[in-house]
């Protein structure tokens, strides 16, 4: 007898349907698994024979063939154990074939016949929604993570038996209450304030700055200075993610496998701050079936690389994601793109000991030797980092001082007013932020005035600036505009995005 269940299999961000064929014939008792089977795939014939007997069902005796359709697609992972378990249920006449119509079914089994977690549940529910399908059967650790797709019935399952009770209508599993669901406005703990920082106002500005506009952003000063801290606060200023948001960065850890327990919806923007020894495909993702890296985990949020001379050139890899704001990864089987519209915000020294230019330090290293290490970034990375500042040393009166500074939520008011403004400029378009401009959108939304014009050309011959480094002055002016609620972009806005290039 043959049986068809519907199942999946992730492709980059997104599932691709995969049916799941079992047919059950008399003769030599076997059990083949076919359809381009990764090794997990294959022991699932063990498992599931196991966890059948062990919930008291019967494993046909006979030959049993499995087919993953289509059979050119590489299947991996233990997802397929619950599809093909009722898959032989259904071949063998235990349960009725008709009942796993219009259903698509994704879990591990134990060989005590419980189903355990397994990732990439939220771009399998969309894709159940997406062609129509009516239930989705899934662990009941995930339900949570599937019930964020409307119009689908979600059905937890904690164990094979339950399950086939519920097929045989005995007894029914209850469809997951999305009532249970955290609301989107709930968002943990802040890493770091604004208001625990002492001192450097004029970094905070920048920050401000970065935050309204999504620029990247280049800090340099010696150890202790509060670059780091700086950083971690920066999540905090950053408006809050809209729902559609926060489903693009769950999708994307939910394929990595990275949703915490309990936690089905990520509320927060992500922080991401990878050591420097992380390979290339830990950074913007691989592997021989590739899966998203650092930069695609900070998506809408902020990636974080500290002692930025040390990761060498693996730096290199950056340049197309700061500028497509995605990441294509070719292999032979096929090329595939992940989504990585993050704020870069990167840390460095002065020098190796770090106190080159300090006025209490004295720095030990050489002239070549600081020049080596500065020649660890490149320049046409560096010319993408829109704002460069420098992060001096605190002095003692402030460090020990009572005054505190303003708290990252006031800041992030008038990050939100400045959002707000650049969310009624780009209606109707892709664009979320004056970074993601383009250079035919930079020509028509951003005019300047007389004096602005002569103020660009001097700058243009003075610091030399590249083409695309005038673009983002550009892009930058407009979102120091947008912080003040002026509708043009004045000489004043345009000389302080100047003066973020100064240091380059």
């Amino acid at each position: 007898m043959l049986a068809k269940v519907n199942s999946c299999a992730l492709v980059g961000l997104d599932a691709t349907l995969v049916e799941v064929e079992v047919y059950s014939a008399k003769g030599m008792p076997a059990i083949t698994v076919v359809g381009l089977p990764d090794a997990a795939v294959k022991e699932s014939r063990e498992r599931v024979w196991a966890a059948l007997r062990n919930s008291g069902l019967t494993f046909p005796g006979g030959r049993v063939t499995i087919n993953l359709a289509p059979a050119d697609l590489r299947k991996e992972g233990p997802a397929y154990d619950l599809p093909i378990a009722l898959g032989v249920l259904a071949a063998s006449g235990q349960i009725p074939a008709d009942a796993l119509e219009g259903a698509l079914a994704l879990g591990e089994l134990s060989l005590d016949g419980s189903v355990r977690h397994v990732c990439g549940i939220l771009p399998a529910a969309h894709m159940a929604q997406s062609l129509g399908l009516e239930r989705v059967f899934v662990p009941a650790v995930d339900a949570a993570e599937a019930s964020l797709i409307p119009d689908i019935e979600v059905i937890p399952v904690e164990h094979l038996i339950a399950l086939v009770e519920h097929l045989l209508d005995v007894d029914v599993i209850p469809t997951f209450d999305r009532s249970r669901l955290p609301e989107p406005e709930a968002a943990p703990g802040a890493l770091a304030d604004f208001s625990d920082v002492k001192g450097q106002e004029h970094v905070k500005r920048a920050l401000e700055v970065a935050a309204a506009g999504s620029h990247n952003v280049s800090m340099v000063g010696p150890p202790g200075a509060g670059k780091t801290l700086l950083s971690r606060a920066m999540v905090e200023i950053l408006p809050r993610m809209a729902l559609d948001e926060m489903l693009e960065v769950t999708r994307i850890y939910s394929v990595a496998d990275l949703l915490s327990d309990g936690t089905p919806l990520i509320h927060q923007r992500p922080f991401r701050a990878p050591h420097h020894t992380i390979s290339h495909a830990g950074l913007v993702g691989g592997g021989s079936w590739p899966r998203p890296g650092e930069i695609s985990l900070a998506h809408r949020g902020v990636l974080f690389l500290d002692e930025l001379p040390e990761f060498g050139y693996k730096l290199e890899v950056l340049r197309q994601p700061l500028e497509d704001r995605q990441v294509t990864i070719s292999r032979a089987s096929g090329a595939m793109t992940f989504p990585a519209n993050f704020m870069l915000i990167a840390a460095a020294n002065p020098c190796p000991c770090g106190y080159y230019g300090d006025p209490v330090k004295p720095c030990t290293c050489s002239q070549s030797t600081i020049t080596r290490y500065r020649q660890r970034i490149s320049g046409p990375l560096l010319d993408r980092i829109d704002i460069h500042v420098e992060v001096p040393r605190v002095d003692f009166d402030k460090l020990t001082g009572d005054q505190r500074s303003e708290s990252s939520e006031a800041v992030r008011v008038r990050v939100q007013a400045a959002r707000d403004r650049q969310t009624q400029r780009f209606a109707g378009t892709q664009l979320l932020s004056n970074a993601d401009m383009g250079t035919r959108e930079v020509q028509q939304l951003i005019k300047l005035d007389a004096e602005g014009e002569a103020l660009i050309r001097s700058a243009m011959r003075q610091l030399q600036l590249s083409a695309r480094a005038y673009h983002r002055v550009l892009k930058l002016s407009r979102t120091i505009a947008d912080l003040e609620g002026s509708d043009a972009v004045r000489a004043h806005h345009l000389a302080e995005a100047l003066q973020y290039r100064a240091g380059v």
